[in-house]
């Protein structure tokens, strides 16, 4: 659901990039208060793993569309919704700068599309509602469900809300409404059994390691020990990025999906020195465009593309915490 610049106007983007900056230093303040030291890692590495999931896109069948993780949903399951936005501003900066993978322009619009709801909404309100205070599977896999389709309904309606007051006459409200919703409800149910299935193996390796569970007395002990699930979690995240990724479904995504179905086409055109400006300064930090070689078509672009973004993903989360880090002491000296 990444937009591409051409969807909004400059002062939608602008509005986007506000609130989204809001909803950022708000999640600063709160995770200040956490132990930082503990959820390093953890971030480090479900940041990794999401933006190489977020690589795989899955077929809709019947519908010549695919989808693919949002992960805000799953990321605040693991560490809670504060840091599960942050961890989800770093992916989508770093797909947007490194990979070209939605616009320099429109990331407050994706970050609040992709990583508010599924942070705030599905990972915080439903979340905590569904698996209440005593966490089972059976909750886990409900939550997952639920929040997933929740989120992307309403990253969905917001895209559409945006292109609308950005004057997009190419994409008539109702149309792409219509077109937009169905598409990527079907979308959140399938990120809903992924990320079910995910949270129920931290759940069953580490249960200490989910946002909000509370241990009771007599409860069964996880069967790995949280540096053993961090690492296995990082295994799975080489493997997917390296070698999964290949395999992604080649159907547009639900938003070309439907802006296809509306318009004809994929990609609109934008006019303007702002959108200019954007192009320019995102052909010249996108090294690795569309997950590619510039030079080739080789798969190895796109494999080497989902280890080294992993990489950056993972030393980003750990250069934001150090800098969280170091605000707080600073402040309390």
């Amino acid at each position: 659901m990444h937009m591409a610049d051409a969807l909004v106007s400059p002062a939608v983007a602008g509005t986007m990039y506000a609130v989204s900056a809001a909803a950022a230093a708000y999640s600063v303040k709160e995770i200040k208060l956490e132990d930082l030291d503990k959820k390093v890692p953890a971030m480090g590495v479900m940041g990794a793993f999401v933006f190489a999931t977020q690589m795989i896109n899955f077929t809709i069948p019947g519908t010549g569309s695919s989808g693919h993780l949002c992960g805000g949903m799953l990321l605040s399951a693991v560490l809670g919704p504060c840091a599960g936005f942050l961890t989800m501003i770093a992916i989508l900066a770093i797909q947007s700068l490194l990979f070209a993978d939605g616009g320099l322009l429109a990331l407050g619009c994706n970050v609040w599309n992709m990583a508010f709801y599924g942070c705030f909404i599905g990972g915080f309100l439903i979340w905590r509602m569904v698996t209440g205070r005593k966490m089972t599977k059976g909750r886990i896999a409900a939550a997952s469900v639920i929040g997933c389709i929740v989120g992307l309904q309403l990253g969905a309606f917001s895209v559409t809300v945006q292109t609308l007051i950005s004057g997009i006459t190419e994409l008539p409200f109702a149309i792409f409404f219509g077109m937009m919703q169905p598409i990527h409800l079907a979308i959140g149910l399938v990120e809903g059994l992924i990320t079910a299935a995910v949270l129920v193996f931290i759940y069953e390796a580490r249960p200490e390691i989910l946002y909000g569970y509370v241990k009771e007395d007599g409860a069964a002990k996880g069967r790995m020990s949280r540096k053993g699930t961090v690492l296995v979690l990082a295994v799975f995240t080489l493997l997917i990025g390296g070698v999964l990724s290949l395999f992604a479904s080649g159907y547009p995504d639900g938003l070309e999906w439907s802006m296809e179905k509306v318009a004809g086409t994929t990609e609109l055109a934008a006019s303007g020195s702002v959108y200019q400006f954007a192009e320019k300064l995102q052909g010249i930090t996108a090294v690795l465009p569309d997950y590619a070689f510039k030079s080739t078509d080789s798969a190895a672009g796109t494999s080497f593309s989902g280890i080294v973004g992993g990489i950056i993903v993972l030393a980003a989360c750990f250069f934001v915490c150090m800098l969280i880090k170091k605000a707080k002491y600073s402040k309390e000296q």
